[in-house]
């Protein structure tokens, strides 16, 4: 059993890690805190980050019917977060940002830096499938691993946009504004599907 766990382990992590895309979401990030201070910035990941482990774990531990009880199906979660995804999509794309100026910094955390970008509808159904598959020692320990390694790509974030400079960050930053629009339109049209399928 023990020869097993570290597999299963593995096996949770890199799913949640590839749902999530911390990676992915380095342009999206920088295009939202590129008008906020150091401190600013720092504070902003962290309630990301509490707010992205709170939210998983919630759904780890309660997720399945914590939906059932409110009749909310996963297609329901799809449909709303590819909303916002092209709210934020638009705005980044027409603006060159999503903040306004004066908006607390915390709001970006919680929205839409944990919700929807790392913890989406695609991470909450995988958190709730390896409930399912794996046990809540796996899955607790798949997202304290991957929310981990987030932190660190949002701490070290300054250092990636200067590398990348104003006009590489500009770019990466429309394209993935792109990617982000595709996605929400995919998230739209699956919910749609589950509740009105082809004929």
């Amino acid at each position: 059993m023990f020869g097993a766990f570290p597999e299963e382990l593995a096996r949770a992590t890199i799913a949640l890690f590839v749902v999530v895309d911390p990676i992915g979401l380095v342009p999206v990030a920088i295009s939202l805190t590129k008008r906020m201070k150091h401190e600013e910035k720092m504070s902003t990941f962290r309630v990301a980050i509490v707010a992205a482990f709170v939210l998983l774990i919630l759904f780890a531990l309660v997720g399945g019917e914590l939906l059932s009880v409110f009749g909310i199906t996963i297609y329901s979660f799809m449909i709303a977060g590819g909303i916002l995804l092209i709210i934020l999509a638009m705005q980044m794309i027409f603006r060159g940002e999503f903040v306004e100026s004066g908006s607390p910094a915390g709001d970006v955390g919680v929205v839409p830096i944990a919700f929807p970008l790392l913890v989406g509808p695609g991470a909450i159904t995988t958190t709730i499938v390896n409930l399912q598959t794996s046990g809540i020692v796996v899955v607790l320990l798949s997202i304290g691993v991957v929310m981990g390694i987030t932190w660190v790509v949002l701490r070290y974030l300054e250092k990636i946009d200067s590398m990348l400079g104003t006009r590489g960050t500009a770019g990466l930053s429309t394209l993935m504004a792109v990617f982000i629009a595709a996605i929400a339109v995919q998230f739209i049209l699956t919910g749609i599907q589950f509740y009105y399928p082809p004929a």
